[in-house]
């Protein structure tokens, strides 16, 4: 399916792009060019002036690279807001638990969601999922976001790409459309 044309009803999502995605246990990406490829929709976004928003996860485990006074804390430099920008702050793994971002967007009459961001399997696939139940037109561009390995509790570990597959398939069977990123930019305004 095509993305459509997209218009002040669509924003672009970046959840979750902070600095605590450089720490060693998170090394084990499937695609490490994926922030890159955000800073690239970013910047496409911003030159069709649509809406942005950004959501930092801030936790409270000292022991998390998210930890909300720790070095990861902060944005990844490439996909840093800039002023007007809308940034959230959340402390759930899903960006609409204690947050306002749901009033936010209809408020502003955004009714489609652009979701890039980290990971796959843990806040981008449930903060998908709610976006889905609270009534949103949800396109994941899989060339922004990434897994990382997940070893269960008897120590199989999932190798990084199997688990990026199979959360793929699971959000596109029901919570969301997948595209990639060219496909998003081809469908954007004309900004020449």
């Amino acid at each position: 399916m095509p993305v459509p044309t997209l218009g002040q009803d669509t924003a672009l999502i970046i959840l979750d792009v902070q600095k605590a995605m450089d720490h060693p246990r998170w090394n084990a990406k499937n695609n490490p060019g994926y922030a890159d490829v955000i800073a690239k929709l970013l910047a496409t976004f911003r030159a069709a002036d649509l809406p942005v928003i950004h959501i930092r996860h801030e936790e409270a485990n000292p022991a998390s690279s998210f930890y909300v006074n720790g070095p990861g804390q902060p944005f990844k430099d490439e996909v840093a807001p800039i002023a007007g920008e809308t940034v959230f702050a959340k402390q759930q793994n899903c960006a609409f638990v204690g947050t306002t971002l749901e009033k936010h967007l209809h408020d502003q009459g955004i009714k489609r969601l652009i979701f890039t961001g980290v990971v796959i399997h843990n806040s981008m696939d449930v903060t998908i999922r709610m976006a889905h139940c609270l009534g949103f037109e949800n396109w994941l561009p899989l060339d922004a976001t990434t897994a990382i390995d997940v070893t269960d509790a008897n120590g199989k570990t999932f190798p990084a790409q199997d688990v990026f597959d199979l959360y793929a398939a699971v959000l596109a069977s029901e919570y969301c459309q997948l595209t990639t990123s060219s496909d998003v930019v081809d469908t954007l305004p004309d900004i020449s």
